[in-house]
C-alpha cells in the first residue's frame, strides 16, 4: 500500500482544503524533501481565486520554501538526506534545448520551469518532489535561518530580475510600480545595480517603510491619480529611463509607457492573473518608433541563482527579514498564511510558517 501524506491544495477554481496524496516518487535524478519553512504567495491567490492558470484539480499550492532532504535519487551526486536546501520556485529541467539556449525557466515549454503548484504539486504538503536535485537545489549557508531562506525562493530572485529585465545602470532614474513583497526586492535589486533616483508606487505604511530601507528616495500614491502624470511632474517632465513593473493590473503598461523616457526600458516580472490583452498608448510609444522596449520574464531558477543570492544575504548586501511581518509554527497553519496573502492586513508583506 503507497505511503501517503497530508496537503493543502486548489480543490478547483475558487477553492481550497487539505487532501491526502500518495508520497511522490523519487526519480534518479531527484530529491524528496519536507519542508522546513513555507511562505504562500500571491501567485497562489492568483492562481486558485482568479483561475489564471485554468483549472487545477486537487493540486498541492505553494512554490516558496527551504525543505530537509529525505531521499535522494541513484545518480544524484552533490546531496544528500538529512541537508538543509533552499528551493526555488522555479526548477527548470537542465537539458532541455530551451536552457541551452538561455532560457531555462521556459524549459520545454512556455513558462514550463514553473512546475511548483502549475503542473505537479507544489512545497505545501509533508513531502515535496524536486526535479533535477544537483541543478535545482542549493544547501542552505549556516548563517540563514529557514525562514530567511524561504525569501530566496521566489521573492527576491523575482524582484531581482525585474531590474535585471529593465537593465538597470548606474544612475539610472527607476520607478517601480508595486512594492508589495516583490516590487520591494526590485527596490532592492535597482540599488544594488546602481540606480538614482528611485521612485516607488505603493501606498500602505508598511511597504513604504521598507523600501526606504530598501533604497527609495521617492514616493507616488496611486490613489493620487495617474501614476505617469505625478512621475512627469517629478521629473520635469523628462520621465524615467527604466520602469520595473511589479504590481497592478494589465492597464499599468499604459502608466509605465507614458512615465518612460524615449530609449527607456520596462521590465515586468509581474502575475497578470486577468485580462485579455496588454493596451500599449500608440502616441507615448512615440507612433511605434519610440524605442521604449518592454521585456516580461519568469525568474530564472536554478542552483547557481540561489547559491549567488544567498551570498549577498551572508555577506551583507541583503537584508530579507525586513520583508516577513507575519509568522506562524505548525505545518497546519499554510492555509492561515495563504488567507492572509488572500486578503492583505495593511501590516502585512510576508508570512512565513515554520514547521519543525
Amino acid at each position: 500500500m503507497a505511503k501517503k501524506m497530508k496537503g493543502f491544495a486548489m480543490l478547483e477554481i475558487g477553492k481550497t482544503g487539505w487532501i491526502e496524496k500518495d508520497y511522490p516518487t523519487c526519480g534518479p535524478l531527484d530529491a524528496i524533501c519536507r519542508p522546513l519553512a513555507l511562505a504562500p504567495c500571491t501567485s497562489d491567490v492568483h492562481t486558485v481565486w482568479e483561475g489564471a492558470l485554468g483549472n487545477r484539480h486537487d493540486m498541492i499550492l505553494g512554490h516558496e520554501g527551504v525543505g530537509e532532504i529525505v531521499e535522494v535519487g541513484a545518480l544524484v551526486k552533490d546531496f544528500k538526506p538529512g541537508d538543509k536546501v533552499l528551493v526555488p520556485a522555479i526548477t527548470p529541467d537542465w537539458n532541455s534545448l530551451e536552457a541551452q539556449a538561455g532560457f531555462s525557466m521556459h524549459s520545454t515549454g512556455m513558462n514550463s520551469g514553473w512546475k511548483f503548484s502549475n503542473f505537479k504539486d507544489g512545497v505545501f504538503g509533508e513531502y515535496f518532489h524536486v526535479n533535477d536535485a544537483d541543478g535545482n537545489l542549493a544547501l542552505l549557508p549556516e548563517g540563514i535561518s529557514p525562514m530567511e531562506g524561504a525569501m530566496l525562493s521566489d521573492m527576491v530572485p523575482t524582484g531581482f530580475h525585474g531590474a535585471e529585465l529593465a537593465d538597470v545602470q548606474y544612475g539610472d532614474s527607476v520607478l517601480v510600480i508595486g512594492i508589495g513583497p516583490v516590487g520591494l526586492m526590485s527596490v532592492a535589486g535597482a540599488a544594488l545595480r546602481g540606480a538614482g533616483r528611485l521612485i516607488a508606487v505603493g501606498t500602505r505604511p508598511v511597504c513604504k517603510e521598507a523600501a526606504s530601507f530598501y533604497g527609495a528616495t521617492d514616493f507616488v500614491s496611486y490613489k493620487n491619480g495617474p501614476i505617469d502624470e505625478q512621475v512627469l511632474e517629478m521629473t520635469g517632465g523628462k520621465g524615467v529611463d527604466k520602469v520595473i513593473i511589479a504590481g497592478g493590473t494589465v492597464d499599468t503598461f499604459q502608466e509605465a509607457v507614458k512615465a518612460l523616457k524615449p530609449g527607456g526600458r520596462i521590465g515586468n516580472v509581474n502575475y497578470l492573473g486577468s485580462g485579455e490583452y496588454i493596451n500599449i498608448p500608440r502616441v507615448e510609444w512615440g507612433v511605434g518608433m519610440g524605442h521604449k522596449n518592454i521585456v516580461g520574464g519568469l525568474m530564472p531558477g536554478g542552483r547557481l541563482r540561489m547559491e549567488k543570492l544567498s551570498s549577498l544575504v551572508l555577506n551583507g548586501r541583503l537584508d530579507v527579514s525586513k520583508l516577513i511581518t507575519h509568522t506562524f509554527e505548525g505545518f497546519e497553519h499554510v492555509e492561515d498564511a495563504l488567507m492572509l496573502m488572500k486578503d492583505k492586513p495593511a501590516d502585512l508583506i510576508k508570512p512565513v510558517v515554520i514547521i519543525k
